[in-house]
């Protein structure tokens, strides 16, 4: 994707939705690092119901803290992982306490410290409670980055390292949550819906599919798998 192709990815994106949010549920920051925690290996949704319900017993990570091992089990108990999760919860509580004053730090080492907490979750806090310019690779993000051409990589730090340098800084900031939503949505890992998607015009993946494999306005693509399988796509 050319230097050209990456501002209209973006300005198109923009248009589209000026301003993306996450789909995370939180009414503060600590709400926000609870429902990321929980959002591991997990859907959205189902974050969102265990935070929905365990914010009203326990907003503050000394009232998560009070809830103790089964307390907490209790309220996410539908999360896949629960237990881990718990642990990782009620340790990163007591941090923020003894550490940090109850809140929760705007410092990547710090964060990095919390359990449970790695690059990805820092990013986030950081780019969504703090207004940092990060950019957190989850699965969608390194599936559109490489797909498209955006920032082709091996693995989520080499991605996010080429995305902080292609990515022009005047959408830096919202960069994160458009990536996350064209990939949850648009560009789907089986069948991108290359037929409906608003920035195929400066895809790498649209770009190489032979005319005959290209989809009609409103219908998707050929499974990409099955595309390098025939030999027919990169």
């Amino acid at each position: 994707m050319t230097p050209q192709d990456i501002d209209t990815f973006f300005a198109t994106l923009q248009a589209s939705n000026p301003h993306p949010a996450s789909e995370l549920e939180y009414a503060s920051v600590f709400e926000l690092l609870t429902a990321v925690l929980l959002s591991a290996q997990a859907t959205d949704v189902g974050a969102n119901e265990a935070t929905r319900a365990r914010s009203v017993a326990a907003p503050t990570p000394q009232r998560l803290l009070a809830l103790g091992t089964e307390g907490v089990e209790a309220y996410v108990r539908t999360i896949g992982l629960y237990r881990t999760k718990t642990k990782h919860l009620l340790e990163t509580c007591r941090l923020l306490i003894e550490r940090h004053g109850g809140e929760v730090p705007r410092d990547r080492a710090a964060l990095e410290a919390l359990p449970g907490v790695g690059r990805k979750t820092a990013n986030v806090i950081l780019n969504v409670a703090f207004g940092e310019p990060t950019l957190a690779v989850d699965t969608h993000v390194f599936r559109v980055s490489n797909r498209t051409g955006l920032a082709p990589g091996k693995n989520p730090l080499a991605v996010e390292l080429k995305l902080l340098e292609r990515v022009p800084r005047k959408y830096l900031d919202d960069a994160h949550h458009w990536l996350i939503l064209h990939g949850r949505y648009v560009c789907l890992a089986r069948m991108p819906q290359c037929g409906r998607c608003a920035v195929v015009a400066t895809c790498d993946f649209f770009k190489s599919l032979p005319d005959a494999a290209r989809p009609p306005p409103g219908e998707p693509a050929p499974n990409p798998r099955a595309l390098r399988k025939a030999g027919t796509a990169p």
